[in-house]
């Protein structure tokens, strides 16, 4: 059998994978290695979105060996930029027109642009049959992450989500202990954010401004209402609290700091989300300056009920939770209880009947058993999840995966591809209907249908209305309830 046919049968395989993979440690002596040995391996890439983080998302693909063929970004100044980089690229601002004319030139599709245009552009690129690597969180809508993950299974795409901390030897150990019985069953999970660093609480901003020269201002709004150009309200950074385009703290960082507990325990498809504190969705436009959020996950796959709390914008757990950290990380908390222009954490707390795992890090690289003293002798279970053999940042061991995996060199596959990064934002972008109904309201949920039966006002929010020229074809609407 040719090379080629046997790399064409692994990746119909390893793509329909559900990743439920793990953590473990390697060496700093893992070599490097990079994704270009012979012609038959050379992959081409178009990427949509290439400033900030799509910057270096497009490097790093590179630097997998992999030749960038197409540039897309409605901003023509940080076009032009990257254009310096990838000299031989073809240079587009609306990724539509880059994926037409270059459909039979590339293999794969980075998508590193707002969230609202996420499932637009990579559902084009999944039904060309082009593998997609597409920042998180995954989609803007809870309907558009359940089009992408089943798009992903049938097109048979590789496809993985940019929530880069998955490629991390502490978060997979993290699930294998959680998974072993080391801290017991665990009942309660709590989450917090130093996000939003961006406005949030606000309405819309009087009046409008010139769109500049270099900005294709048509494509930036893409799927969304349209609205007028307002300098600095959107467009580069800002849209992340706007309804209209962003998912708010929870959408920006939860895809990150859940991810551990998530993967750990299966907390798939709530069947209730509350918002304990919830200043609303102001004027309709933003989402609030802080939040904190209850889920509500039944008994599921032999393990017991376990309810998922989330704090944002200042909030934290109550104390019975973190008197139970570490003192150097308390001591973090009390300054900033005092203080609320301190700077904000971030933490995890997994809580069990025997014990409790926390993670400072917002990407759960890294834990902590508490009590400390009962964990003195813990050595980490066997290790039952894979390894990514390459040692180097969180961000371009992801794209090692990834990529390799397009190749079939890495046959365990993509962590967080779309079967399971779908799941995970679904499960997410569940917490923000809480915020679209008032304070203490309980929301029934059934994922199954994506629809509330108790709260039927919420279920509009599960997709929206597209605009001409944007419309995603086949995606799954909410039931009427």
């Amino acid at each position: 059998m040719s090379k080629k046919s046997t790399r064409r049968t692994f990746l119909g395989r390893s793509a329909a994978l559900t990743a439920t993979a793990g953590v473990g440690y390697f060496s700093s002596t893992t070599p490097r290695l990079f994704a270009e040995e012979t012609p038959m391996q050379k992959l081409s890439a178009a990427c949509i979105g290439v400033g900030g983080k799509g910057g270096s998302d497009t490097s790093h693909i590179a630097d997998n060996g992999v030749q960038i063929v197409g540039l897309c970004d409605v901003d023509g100044d940080t076009l032009t930029k990257k254009g310096r980089e990838f000299v031989d690229a073809k240079q587009f601002n609306d990724f539509r027109e880059m994926l037409d004319q270059l459909g039979d030139k590339t293999d794969i599709v980075t998508v590193s642009t707002p969230d609202h245009t996420h499932a637009v552009a990579a559902v084009k690129a999944m039904r060309m049959k082009k593998h997609v690597y597409c920042q998180k969180p995954l989609t803007w809508s809870i309907a558009e992450a359940r089009l992408m993950r089943e798009t992903a299974e049938e097109t048979g795409v590789v496809t993985q989500m940019g929530n880069q901390g998955t490629s991390q030897d502490g978060l997979r150990e993290g699930v294998e202990v959680i998974r072993s019985g080391a801290i017991g069953d665990v009942s309660e999970v709590h989450i917090w954010s130093n996000r939003p660093v961006w406005p949030q609480g606000q309405g819309r901003p009087a009046g409008s401004d010139p769109v500049p020269e270099n900005l294709n201002w048509d494509g930036w709004i893409g799927p969304a209402p349209m609205r007028p150009y307002k300098a600095g309200a959107y467009h580069s950074f800002n849209w992340r609290g706007w309804v209209d385009f962003g998912t708010g703290a929870l959408g920006d960082m939860a895809c990150h700091t859940t991810n551990l507990s998530v993967m750990a325990l299966n907390l798939w498809d709530p069947i209730a989300m509350t918002a304990i504190k919830n200043q609303g969705i102001v004027e309709g436009e933003t989402f609030p300056g802080s939040s904190e959020l209850m889920f509500e996950f039944p008994e599921r796959d032999g393990l017991p009920a376990c309810n998922f709390h989330w704090y944002d914008g200042g909030n934290l757990p109550p104390d019975r939770i973190t008197s139970q950290l570490p003192a150097s990380f308390r001591s973090r908390i009390e300054a900033l209880k005092n203080d609320p222009s301190q700077r904000k954490t971030s933490g995890a707390v997994v809580v069990g009947s025997k014990g409790i795992l926390f993670s400072p890090d917002d990407y759960g690289g890294q834990y902590v058993l508490l009590p400390s003293e009962q964990y003195v002798d813990f050595k980490p279970p066997a290790q039952t999840l894979p390894r990514i053999p390459f040692d180097s940042g969180v961000d371009e061991r992801q794209k090692w995966e990834f990529v390799s995996t397009i190749k079939g060199e890495y046959e365990p596959g993509t962590m967080s591809n779309f079967g399971y990064a779908g799941r995970l934002t679904e499960t997410i972008l569940a917490g923000n209907l809480a915020m679209r109904a008032g304070e203490g309201q309980r929301i029934e949920w059934d994922a199954k249908s994506m629809t509330s039966p108790n709260v039927p006002e919420i279920n509009q929010f599960v997709s929206r209305d597209y605009r001409e020229g944007w419309a995603l074809e086949g995606l799954m609407e909410a039931a009427n309830a």
